[in-house]
């Protein structure tokens, strides 16, 4: 029955791939860890340690979040939201911590008329044209 169904909206992926160089040694310590079973796998060694190291920051995040007045999260920009910035006359400053996208049917134009700048820290989704229209704002 779900076979049938069609996706209308693609969903987001909820992580962005990372790709890291460690040494020699240090990997195989990794390796032992998950052979005796602390760990499932490198990955999940991995991620564990960035967390456990981003709650020791957790302070300093949070300040800095605030001082640069960054919104935490995910920030979805449609067509609709563009064109009322557009309409308005007040571009966007898109400033976020975590994932902004901009959908799909949005023209690089459009983007260009209702966008001031972006600056993301985490990962930012837009159609490669979007994304070249937007290059000089984008911090």
């Amino acid at each position: 029955m779900a076979d049938d169904v069609p996706n209308l909206r693609p969903r987001a992926p909820d992580s962005e791939k990372l790709t890291i160089n460690l040494g020699f040694v240090d990997l195989g310590r990794i390796d032992l860890l998950v052979r005796d079973g602390f760990y499932a796998n490198r990955a999940d060694f991995i991620r564990t340690a960035v967390r456990n190291q981003l709650d020791r920051q957790g302070d300093a995040v949070t300040q800095s979040l605030a001082r640069k007045k960054l919104s935490l999260g995910l920030s979805h920009y449609t067509r609709q939201d563009l064109e009322a910035a557009r309409d308005a006359g007040a571009p966007l400053h898109i400033q976020v911590l975590g994932l902004a996208s901009i959908a799909p049917d949005v023209t690089p134009e459009l983007a260009r008329a209702a966008i001031a700048s972006v600056q993301v820290l985490g990962a930012f989704h837009a159609k490669p044209a979007v994304k070249a229209a937007l290059a000089d704002r984008t911090a």
